[in-house]
């Protein structure tokens, strides 16, 4: 669970704004379980359970206590009361469980209270002997009641819980990370996430969140999200934050009802002049802030989903169309909306196009580099982005452009079959962009020089451009014929 302790604004500034948030970074989720314990407290009758004395590893001698909670939710006697009195109970067990505590707890409710299958096909095999003509409405309803997992209802009632919905999003978050530690998926956790996902899906739907502006106004709360959950650059100091929340800057995050304090995705955005080229001047600290009326761009740098426990429920696309709005709102003087996005792939792609039979440097591009570096070969780029030398140096810099500008349009540009009609580009933000209904505006040499650009993209940036009147196009070629939409000059690269 990720709640921050709400603690003064003024208070963390005065003390120190590196050291205070770098303590609260670390005591950030261990915070979350015991804030969940204090929530649901009213709804326990005491620790005199016997879960209250659960050893966190969840050892096989204590999945029968698990499993009668389990079925006494699942029975539901007692009222409503009652059933969320154990609800809330078997909740804050499973926080109090270690890792390994939580993948069993995870693997009994995925294994134990799956469909029955049995049932299931016997149901089947009855409605098939119904007569089409006939209403056959029974024996629908017992072939949806067989489909539905026992364990649906059991998530339903911490549902109805405080701070029930952002429990379970924790809980798939914790359900995802088992899964990708697996070499081999479990096709019963996977059934379980499937399942899950679709109860969030249809909890999150766009139609119930609410697009708000964060400022520094915020509560210290909520400014301490911001700063746990940014993804994509990361909030140093409160300076750095405070920056970010300028004047000429916006952030907008899309909330839910059932969790108001929790941001669920967040973009951060500068009005400045020009399309923005290099991510470090855009977020130096000591710079002074713009005329937000002044400015004729809009430039999105950072996008960053907040829960992890809702990967892959679909509202990130409306959050882009919303905050173009209310952009083009309040700024209707903007003449551009751009990004300047991350290239996460793009370095480990290029690395294993080396091993690839393809030619990976031109002839042109092997002459330019070997006026600077007389004994390179193709294979020596894996020795020269391992390190940040080749940035410093103001020869083989410039000699290596052109070569790593046509190699990461061919990455952004590549394009594989997200299913049997849809093709899809290898970036995952590009393929975010793309489908917003963005087009592919220009690349950007040595646009972010951190440790993360090097190590990601080899410094490069991408500016993905919104046009309002071309979105809807763009998106619609993307998503339906896989073409992606390319200005002059990244056409010109390739």
């Amino acid at each position: 669970m990720n709640t921050a302790p709400a603690v003064s604004k003024t208070s963390e500034v005065d003390e120190g704004p590196e050291e205070t948030l770098q303590n609260e970074r670390e005591g950030f989720l261990d915070k979350g379980g015991a804030a969940l314990r204090r929530v649901w407290r009213g709804w326990m009758r005491g620790d005199k359970s016997a879960l209250a004395a659960l050893d966190p590893d969840l050892p096989e001698a204590d999945h029968e206590l698990i499993r009668k909670q389990i079925d006494a939710c699942l029975a539901g006697q007692g009222g409503q009361v009652s059933a969320r009195g154990r609800a809330a109970e078997l909740g804050r067990a499973y926080v109090d469980l270690s890792d390994l505590g939580k993948q069993r707890f995870l693997s009994l409710l995925a294994t134990s209270y799956k469909p029955d299958w049995a049932a299931l096909r016997a149901v089947a095999a009855e409605l098939q002997m119904v007569d089409p003509n006939g209403d056959g409405r029974a024996e629908r309803e017992q072939l949806m009641a067989a489909m539905r997992s026992p364990r649906i209802e059991l998530l339903k009632q911490f549902n109805s819980l405080e701070d029930g919905v952002k429990f379970l999003v924790d809980l798939r978050a914790d359900l995802l990370g088992i899964l990708r530690s697996q070499s081999e998926p479990d096709p019963d956790m996977s059934m379980l996430d499937a399942e899950l996902q679709e109860l969030l899906t249809s909890w999150f739907d766009v139609g119930f969140l609410e697009l708000r502006r964060i400022t520094w106004q915020a509560s210290a709360s909520l400014l301490e999200k911001l700063v746990h959950y940014e993804a994509v650059h990361e909030i140093c100091s409160w300076d750095d934050l405070r920056k970010r929340l300028d004047s000429d800057r916006r952030c907008y995050a899309f909330f839910h009802p059932a969790m108001p304090d929790e941001p669920l995705i967040f973009v951060e955005v500068a009005l400045v002049g020009g399309v923005a080229d290099n991510v470090q001047d855009l977020l130096e600290v000591s710079r002074d802030a713009g005329d937000p009326e002044a400015a004729d761009t809009a430039i999105f740098y950072s996008i960053s989903n907040a829960q992890a426990g809702l990967a892959g429920v679909p509202f990130g696309d409306f959050l882009i169309k919303q905050v173009v709005h209310e952009l083009t709102s309040e700024f209707p003087k903007l003449k551009k909306l751009a990004t300047l996005s991350p290239i996460p792939g793009f370095r480990r792609w290029f690395l294993r196009q080396l091993d690839s039979e393809e030619e990976v440097v031109k002839a042109q591009e092997l002459a330019a580099i070997r006026k600077v570096e007389p004994d390179f070969e193709p294979e020596n780029l894996r020795e020269i982005f391992s390190d940040r030398a080749w940035l410093d140096s103001e020869d083989l810099r410039p000699a290596l452009e052109p070569l790593m500008m046509r190699l990461c349009a061919m990455y952004l540009t590549t394009t594989i079959d997200a299913d049997d009609l849809h093709k899809r580009v290898l970036d995952p933000v590009g393929h975010f962009h793309l489908s917003n209904g963005a087009f592919i505006e220009r690349l950007n040499w040595c646009a972010d020089r951190s440790e993360k650009g090097l190590s990601q993209s080899a410094g490069m940036m991408v500016n993905y451009l919104y046009k309002r009147e071309q979105m809807e196009s763009n998106h619609e070629d993307y998503r339906g014929r896989g073409k992606v939409k390319l200005s002059s000059q990244v056409k010109s690269l390739l």
